[in-house]
């Protein structure tokens, strides 16, 4: 496997993996990784003849107040794990290789970008649109995989996609692998290691509370009510706050007061001790 810190280097890279018409998949990452990304690997393997992955903690994508500086870096430790699955490239950019002095472009992508985590972390998905439309252009990739655990970045990066007719990847091969989950059911998360072993009992009752309002909705519950029991049963679990706690169509992220059977996601952001989780769950055709 190659790590790559210069721009220069990865073209030179691509191309040559590209030659004779073999196809290469992007997984972008921040690093920390942990069996969900190792997940996102081994199907972009299974996909594409050749996979590249990125590790950058984005800068742009964290608010005044949030963990930057804290989020786990632990590049080493990262390449051993992509090596070990036989990733061809590790695309590990520096911060001025990504935005180089006088960088002056962002990517906003209205609508799905404003709502839940959007509303609550201003800026947020400007940053993933930007260094997510910066890595396509960088690696090129016939497609690009990402997990479903992030449900909102997923419809923020294919209306992106599909809003600026990229082509490598194109919006179709931006592909969603289902969450991967720890034995209690929370969802597998670089923030997970913040937790303590008391907040990480509790925090599998973030899933179990899902998983009941879903069984609630899809037989016939009112949505509101169902909404403002599943907030309850989060803070009974032992969660300081929840941000929010709302049922949206699967594509537009608009929200719904009720469910008829349609595509549609039950997205959740709540917080325990200092560490602020993100959950999603399907209901109808997803």
């Amino acid at each position: 496997m190659q790590t790559i810190k210069r721009l220069v280097e990865l073209r030179e890279a691509v191309d040559a993996l590209k030659n004779g018409g073999k196809s290469v998949a992007l997984v972008p990452t921040m690093g920390a990784l942990h069996e969900g990304h190792l997940t996102l690997v081994r199907e972009a393997a299974r996909r594409a003849d050749h996979v590249i992955a990125s590790i950058f903690v984005n800068p742009r994508q964290f608010g005044p107040n949030e963990d930057l500086d804290a989020y786990p870096r632990r590049l080493a430790a990262d390449a051993a794990l992509l090596e070990a699955e036989g990733v061809a490239v590790l695309w590990a950019p520096t911060v001025d290789q990504m935005y180089p002095d006088g960088y002056a472009t962002n990517i906003s992508v209205s609508g799905v970008s404003e709502v839940a985590c959007g509303a609550a972390r201003p800026g947020h998905f400007d940053g993933v649109a930007t260094v997510v439309c910066k890595l396509f252009n960088q690696v090129r990739p016939d497609l690009a995989l990402f997990g479903e655990k992030d449900w909102q970045q997923l419809a923020v990066i294919r209306r992106m996609a599909r809003d600026l007719d990229l082509t490598l990847p194109h919006a179709d091969a931006i592909i969603g692998v289902p969450t991967v989950r720890e034995a209690s059911g929370l969802a597998m998360s670089s923030r997970n290691q913040y937790l303590t072993p008391a907040e990480r009992d509790q925090a599998a009752g973030l899933s179990a509370a899902m998983r009941r309002t879903i069984a609630a909705i899809e037989g016939g519950a009112d949505v509101s009510a169902s909404l403002a029991n599943l907030e309850a049963d989060i803070l009974a679990a032992g969660f300081l706050s929840v941000d929010y706690a709302d049922l949206r169509d699967a594509v537009t992220l608009e929200e719904l007061a009720t469910f008829t059977g349609q595509a549609a996601r039950l997205l959740v952001a709540a917080r325990i001790g200092g560490t602020r989780l993100i959950d999603n769950m399907g209901l109808g055709p997803n």
